[in-house]
């Protein structure tokens, strides 16, 4: 008689992703898409929204656009080639700093009130600058 195998869980494909973007942060993709037209690599856009329990993936605004053609299937629908948006993992997105001209990696520090806030370092000065939500 065949013994049943038993198949463990991957511990790998169970990991929480932990990302300290947020909705409405300024972001580079800084892989991805190497396919022709869609080089993804050193575009800019806004997080629109995020997509999954986990927060993995991100809908970001001009970055990542998709052609469906679309079929009239109702009347009032939007038919043809229709562009959106497509979802692209946080790992391949970083935080874009205007002032700078180049993608920073965030950073968390606590005030002398108690207050934890984000920030980045500064390149060339190599102070902590915070980051101020627009959202607030």
């Amino acid at each position: 008689m065949p013994s049943a195998r038993k198949y463990r869980k991957n511990p790998r494909s169970s990991r929480k992703i932990v990302s300290d973007l947020r909705q409405g942060d300024i972001v580079m993709a800084v892989a991805g898409g190497s396919r022709g037209k869609r080089q993804l690599k050193g575009q800019t856009g806004k997080i629109l929204r995020f997509l999954g329990g986990d927060r993995s993936r991100a809908i970001v605004e001009g970055l990542n656009i998709m052609t469906r053609h679309q079929r009239q299937t109702q009347p009032g629908k939007p038919t043809g080639k229709i562009q959106r948006e497509a979802p692209i993992h946080v790992s391949n997105l970083m935080y874009y700093v205007e002032k700078l001209k180049q993608p920073v990696r965030i950073k968390h520090t606590v005030l002398a009130d108690g207050k934890k806030v984000r920030g980045y370092q500064d390149p060339k000065s190599n102070e902590f600058v915070q980051i101020v939500d627009e959202a607030k």
